[in-house]
């Protein structure tokens, strides 16, 4: 280096000494990156979607408030659920306390429709199944029903309406098609509609048109 040319002293210490500028830059620091693991980043979220003990209230009373209307299948009140909330861990636990407690049973809802009167297996299994309850369930349920009593239903169902019924084009394909509606089987609703039309005198047919009854 020429003799002319003299560093200042703070040039021999500094690692960044810039001569062209006469100024030493010292260098960037080091900045500690914290690496997270995918078990990290769960713990993480986790934490952010924990519900508060206010939420966790709130979605357990509305809970109680629905099952107090009338009786829910898990996937009804689920979806009720699902509605007034965002967290499903928070839905799953609200869920499995009201069952705990014995406020939501699946057997006991598809056992009161199954008991219901008035209609055939066939609505029973539809019903059930709309409603979310396991196939298992609804076969349990559905064998369980009395074949006397369905015979019974369906004779006291073509007695009241049989004043309607007969004025039909033709009365028998009208009350079948009605049973039918309700949900009852063939094999169910010609034995009883035999039976119901022994014991009926001769009657001509009208000349309404086959509109579909009410159920």
């Amino acid at each position: 280096m020429p003799g002319h040319l003299r560093l200042p002293a703070r040039a021999a210490y500094c690692a960044g000494w810039k001569a062209e500028e006469g100024r030493c830059v010292l260098p960037h620091p080091v900045r500690t990156r914290i690496r997270r693991t995918p078990y990290s980043r769960l713990r993480l979220q986790q934490e952010i979607n924990r519900p508060t003990q206010e939420e966790r209230d709130a979605l357990l009373a509305y809970a109680f408030r629905a099952l107090g209307q009338r009786a829910l299948s898990a996937a009804e009140l689920r979806g009720r659920l699902e509605r007034r909330s965002e967290n499903p861990d928070l839905i799953e636990e609200v869920l499995r306390r009201v069952q705990e407690l014995g406020y939501q049973n699946d057997a006991q809802v598809a056992r009161s429709e199954g008991a219901r009167r008035g209609v055939g297996t066939m609505r029973v299994r539809q019903t059930l199944k709309r409603r979310g309850v396991q196939d298992d369930l609804i076969q349990e349920v559905v064998e369980a029903r009395d074949p006397d009593r369905e015979h019974a239903e369906v004779l006291t169902l073509l007695e009241r309406r049989w004043s309607s019924l007969a004025r039909k084009r033709d009365p028998q394909a009208s009350a079948f098609a009605f049973l039918a509606r309700r949900g009852y089987t063939w094999n169910v609703i010609w034995p009883a509609l035999r039976e119901f039309m022994a014991g009926r005198p001769v009657e001509e047919p009208g000349d309404e048109p086959d509109w579909p009854e009410e159920d």
